[in-house]
């Protein structure tokens, strides 16, 4: 059973790709037709049907404890990626992918590690008995780690499952994926390459509503793995 409808799909704009210049020849399978200049997705036979795949795989995956990680650092995605990753019990990267997070994890770990420091001390009240200088390099830094690495703050070990929007943006973050050989699940506009990953969902990676749809449909479906 299909857990979208086509209407839903094209009242979020999921079908508009790129211009027909700026494509990728891989992603010619996944499109339906070239309207104005624009590519349009096929909605019917692939954004539905992969969408349904990747929910019955995260699904199943969260039913057996499996851990994820959405990442989505650009304008658009950022709110969305952290709204959707917390209604589920998940972590988020939506500032910044910072080289070697998953492939250097001891060393992210460590700077999460300070990041939970400074906040102890924050909470505390240790941070105002500081001289004013020490304590406003100290919040400065809090702040810069709180960015890029709130999200994955209680991220003990590396994710199970990558949930990703925009491929050519987070390409970083795929690479690091394919050299751990974790799953990822990506949101990828028409000048992608599908080949890169483990389900691609092909759609409008630039609109909000577009990302809300799909991305909400997969938090729906760590929740109803994780029972929640």
């Amino acid at each position: 059973m299909a857990i979208v409808t086509l209407a839903d799909l094209l009242e979020a704009g999921v079908h508009f790709g790129h211009q027909s210049q700026r494509w990728n020849p891989k992603m010619f399978p996944y499109i339906y037709t070239e309207r104005n200049g624009i590519h349009i997705i096929d909605l019917e036979l692939q954004t539905a049907q992969l969408l349904t795949e990747a929910y019955e795989f995260i699904k199943q995956s969260a039913s057996e404890g499996k851990k994820f990680l959405f990442v989505g650092t650009k304008r658009q995605a950022a709110g969305i990626i952290a709204e959707e990753s917390i209604r589920c019990n998940s972590f988020f990267v939506n500032q910044r992918w910072l080289g070697g997070m998953l492939t250097n994890w001891v060393t992210i770990k460590s700077r999460v590690e300070r990041l939970k420091a400074l906040e102890r001390k924050e909470a505390s009240g240790d941070l105002e008995k500081l001289p004013k200088k020490e304590a406003s390099m100290l919040r400065k830094e809090l702040e810069k780690l709180r960015k890029h690495l709130g999200g994955i703050k209680d991220m003990n070990t590396l994710p199970d499952v990558v949930i990703i929007v925009d491929q050519k943006k987070e390409i970083t973050a795929i690479q690091e994926c394919i050299k751990l050989g974790i799953p990822t699940i990506c949101i990828l506009d028409t000048n992608a390459n599908p080949d890169l990953v483990e389900i691609p969902i092909p759609a409008n990676d630039d609109a909000i509503r577009s990302l809300k749809l799909i991305l909400g449909k997969l938090s729906d479906a760590i929740c109803e793995g994780y029972n929640i």
